[in-house]
């Protein structure tokens, strides 16, 4: 495996890339739209999954990376959260929700072994 030299190779960061776009396709509709908190909410937390990959990567240890990587990780089970409250409004159907849920989960997992990699890793 060679080494990752920037943090578009990481691919915890691509699927975060994949949840933020279905995020910003979700809250693009109309009543969803209108919900300005919730709209903003779910966007940051998909963000902050991205983003903290990102600034993890130079953190300048393996250590430092994981703890942005956990800090990534509770970002996408934020998202999960407030798909419920998405659902429970109607600005999502089921297929919606799950599409996207399934994505913070994969992710979620992504990061999770790419954390323990880097624990483990001598």
């Amino acid at each position: 495996m060679s080494p990752i030299t920037r943090f578009e190779e990481i691919e915890s960061w691509q699927m975060a890339g994949e949840l933020t776009k279905i995020v910003y396709g979700l809250t693009s509709q109309h009543g969803f739209s209108k919900d300005w908190g919730l709209k903003d909410q779910i966007q940051r937390a998909a963000g902050s999954a991205m983003h903290n990959i990102a600034e993890g990567f130079d953190a300048g240890s393996h250590t430092e990376f994981a703890r942005f990587l956990r800090y990534a990780q509770r970002s996408c089970t934020e998202v999960q959260s407030e798909l419920y409250v998405a659902s429970d409004q109607n600005y999502i159907d089921q297929e919606q929700f799950e599409r996207c849920y399934e994505q913070a989960a994969r992710t979620r997992s992504k990061i999770g072994a790419f954390i323990h990699y880097l624990t483990t890793k001598n």
